[in-house]
């Protein structure tokens, strides 16, 4: 599994003029990435249990994964070839398929690439597929959909925004969720950790993880989930930090979360 520091190394540089940025190319990258092998650090996993807020226990969560397999991902994103620069690319949609639960004492081989790459009304919009296995049986499946923005001809038009479903529960998100994350995740982008590297992108404070929303969600439902499911959520407003969120369970295998003034952070659906 390759290291995530020198890759946001090589992120950043190639956003500099000159050095690899500017406008890439229209098509996908035709690579596929493996790396086999990969064990659970139980201490790690604890870690990230109880910054998410799940229970400590031997089965994964269906989202830690992810974060496994993160690094290979992010190798494939910042692959010169790769048509969207990683500086600046928002995470805007995630779906999980868990075919079975997964324990801390397998070892779990993974792949990733890069699929449907599209136009959006603010830019393009590319799925970046990373695939677990254990003894060559895929267990795991999640599709990160990233959006580059872009200067487009058009705007998508604004409907009216429907009303914010009675809360299930709510919960104080601390700016502590920001470092806690990038520590478990390994995904140390600035506008979650520094209210400079937030400003720099235009969000007067730093925002959570959407995958930490996911999760914290998936927690909130840890006790209704079955051993097989897909769970795919929208990541609509980013959480600022701190803040107050609502969670709310909807018919049907639905659940949002949404600010104090109703509007909505995540639309997600369990299936």
């Amino acid at each position: 599994m390759p290291a995530a520091g020198p890759l946001y190394g090589r992120a950043v540089l190639g956003a500099l003029p000159g050095l690899g940025g500017g406008r890439r190319g229209t098509d996908l990258p035709t690579v596929e990435l493996a790396a086999g092998g990969v064990t659970v650090d139980r201490a790690h996993l604890a870690d990230y249990d109880r910054v998410c807020g799940f229970r400590l226990t031997d089965r994964l969560p269906a989202t830690y994964p992810h974060v496994m397999g993160f690094p290979l991902a992010l190798r494939l994103m910042t692959a010169p070839e790769f048509p969207i620069p990683l500086i600046g690319l928002v995470h805007i949609g995630n779906r999980i398929t868990v075919h079975r639960p997964i324990t801390a004492d397998e070892t779990v081989d993974f792949t990733t690439y890069a699929q449907d790459l599209r136009p959006h009304d603010r830019g393009r919009q590319v799925d970046v597929v990373l695939v677990g296995s254990v003894d060559g049986e895929e267990v795991w499946r999640g599709v990160s959909t990233y959006l580059g923005r872009e200067r487009t001809s058009g705007g998508g038009a604004r409907g009216e925004r429907p009303e914010a479903p009675a809360a299930s529960a709510r919960w104080r998100v601390e700016p502590g969720v920001g470092t806690g994350y990038a520590r478990v995740s390994g995904d140390h982008n600035p506008i979650h950790t520094s209210r400079l590297g937030a400003r720099l992108f235009g969000f007067r404070r730093p925002i959570a993880h959407g995958m930490w929303s996911k999760a914290r969600c998936l927690a909130a439902m840890e006790s209704r989930l079955p051993d097989a499911y897909t769970v795919e959520v929208a990541f609509k407003l980013p959480v600022s930090l701190p803040s107050t969120v609502s969670f709310a369970l909807l018919p049907d295998g639905g659940f949002a979360l949404h600010d104090s003034r109703g509007r909505p952070h995540l639309a997600g659906l369990l299936r």
